[in-house]
């Protein structure tokens, strides 16, 4: 089973991507916060998280990203940052920090999906 980490501070966002990836097979882990994003990741190992850029508390999903980068056993996990930013500018933000893709809130599934599968693969082998 394929093992997602949602990082997401808002509880109504966090449920609802969580069933809709949940409903498509995913095994899902959650973290609220930057800190226990690192945490959970170091603990859990998912095939990939998805980020929120905007976290409310403590450091932000780009810090988040930078951090879980610079640890051996997260570094090569792939990141999607998700924002409710559009702007060209938040996109190489989160590439700049490491992350391997970028989408937009709210998420357009089947786009999500693909991108998420796109980087499985690399994971897998």
């Amino acid at each position: 089973m394929t093992k997602l980490l949602i990082v997401e501070d808002n509880p109504h966002n966090r449920d609802m991507l969580g069933r809709r990836l949940q409903n498509r097979g995913y095994t899902l882990c959650y973290a609220e916060t930057g800190e226990a994003a690192l945490d959970i990741a170091q603990r859990e190992l998912p095939d990939l998280v998805l980020m929120d850029i905007g976290l409310g508390d403590g450091i932000d999903g780009l810090e988040t990203t930078r951090r879980l980068k610079h640890i051996p056993a997260t570094s090569r996990m792939p990141v999607i940052a998700l924002t409710a930013h559009a702007l060209a500018t938040d996109r190489e933000r989160s590439l700049e920090a490491g992350c391997s893709d970028y989408d937009t809130k709210p998420v357009d599934m089947p786009r999500l999906l693909a991108k998420i599968e796109a980087l499985l693969p690399a994971v897998r082998n």
